[in-house]
């Protein structure tokens, strides 16, 4: 069996600032029906064409009155009014109010003309067609004027904004169908290895599931992005370089797991210098050590170990920042924050960077790691911290630097003092 050694080892800090000064944002542009926009990100800026709302109309159910008709009402002496109609939200503006007179009205119609103010129907007496008020009615009492929720000309969306639930309820507000949204970028998943089969097929003896896929499919999707993802190749050099040629074309962004080390049958660090430039070879981290990078016409190709907890792992601190990017958000999505190690200890890897996923919990981190190879080391990991080579070992009751993963990958901040990590 041969084996090649590894190059030089670049810091994990190196390794990712190359793949982000080699990204670039999805530049397509698409317009999506308000209805099926939440969490994209807007393209263009939308600005109201109209007032919202676009005529005066009441705010409580009540009577709409002349608000100086009402100055000289009192409980001693209250006012009588004659109730000349009815309006509902469907309604078309009715008669211009008359002195002392009162039309009937529910929430959100229209006002008449002539009306300044309602009255809740809780505040009057009815008596017949006729009602009767004991307090004065102040000018623009429960009622909306045109422009007072959106005027018109107002920015509803920024460029560049994540479409979220109340931006998109005034996209509507405004009358408008649709948004110009970025386009989700598209991010191919090829997984190489003779002792990989897909989900449900029929496992041969030293066959394992492939489950990388489904994992990172997560990720991708968590980001913005659209994931593409091809069934297991087997350790074929030429089948592996036409796919990943083709990955090249037709995506944004190609990640490649299993075959990245120095093996025998590790065939991308030969392929990938022929498709593109070879950015890196070799990071001095662990779990994670065999990633390599090339820039191929514009776009990456990025090959993860093939072991999950490692491939995961380098998804989270290494690719997540690239998917992101790629997809127009901001900030490599994480926080970061201190947090006090609650069970255990944590070694560091003399000469090698060493990534920890952890579990929160109670205001405390702990690590879920128990082997590269185990797919459960990440489970309940909302969160991971990255050790320098040679720190002393984290031991419970500590604290230590944590980067706290964004919904939905993570559960958010909580509490504490929090800032956007750099690149």
């Amino acid at each position: 069996m041969e084996m090649r050694p590894f190059g030089r080892l670049i810091r994990p800090l190196t390794a990712r600032r190359r793949l982000l000064d080699s990204t670039r944002p999805v530049g397509r542009v698409e317009l999506c029906r308000i209805e099926e926009a939440f969490d994209r990100v807007a393209a263009r800026s939308v600005r109201a064409l109209r007032p919202v709302p676009a005529f005066a109309r009441a705010t409580w159910d009540g009577y709409a009155v002349r608000s100086r008709d009402t100055a000289d009402a009192r409980p001693d002496r209250p006012k009588g009014f004659q109730v000349v109609g009815e309006l509902y939200a469907e309604s078309a503006p009715a008669a211009r109010l008359g002195r002392a007179e009162a039309v009937a009205i529910a929430t959100g119609a229209p006002l008449p003309p002539g009306a300044d103010g309602v009255v809740i129907f809780e505040e009057v007496e009815r008596l017949g067609d006729r009602v009767r008020l004991t307090h004065p009615v102040v000018p623009g009492d429960r009622i909306a004027r045109p422009g007072d929720d959106i005027p018109r000309g107002a920015q509803l969306v920024a460029a560049g904004d994540l479409l979220t639930p109340v931006a998109l309820g005034a996209v509507a507000a405004a009358g408008l169908p649709s948004v110009a949204v970025f386009a989700r970028p598209i991010i191919e998943v090829i997984p190489n290895g003779n002792e990989l089969v897909a989900p449900g097929g029929q496992l041969r003896p030293g066959a394992i599931y492939e489950s990388n896929n489904a994992a990172i499919a997560a990720i991708v999707t968590a980001a913005g992005g659209t994931p593409r993802l091809s069934p297991p190749l087997p350790d074929d050099p030429e089948r592996i370089e036409r796919a990943l040629r083709s990955a090249v074309r037709r995506s944004d962004l190609v990640l490649a797991t299993g075959g990245s080390s120095v093996g025998e049958r590790d065939h991308l660090p030969r392929i990938l210098p022929r498709i593109g430039t070879l950015l890196f070879h070799g990071v001095a981290v662990r779990p994670g050590k065999p990633t390599l990078a090339a820039r191929a016409g514009g776009r990456l190709i990025v090959g993860l170990p093939g072991h999950p907890t490692s491939c995961l792992a380098n998804m989270l601190w290494l690719v997540l920042p690239v998917l992101r990017r790629l997809a127009h958000r901001p900030g490599p999505g994480w926080s970061e924050e201190w947090a006090t190690l609650g069970a255990d200890a944590i070694a560091p890897t003399p000469g090698f960077s060493t990534v920890v996923p952890l579990a929160l919990r109670g205001g405390r981190a702990f690590s879920t790691f128990h082997g590269s190879s185990a797919i459960t080391s990440l489970r309940g990991a909302t969160a991971f911290a990255i050790l320098p080579p040679g720190r002393r070992t984290v031991r419970a009751g500590q604290r230590l630097r944590i980067c706290r993963l964004d919904p939905p990958l993570g559960a958010g901040p909580a509490g504490g003092t929090v800032k956007s990590a750099g690149r």
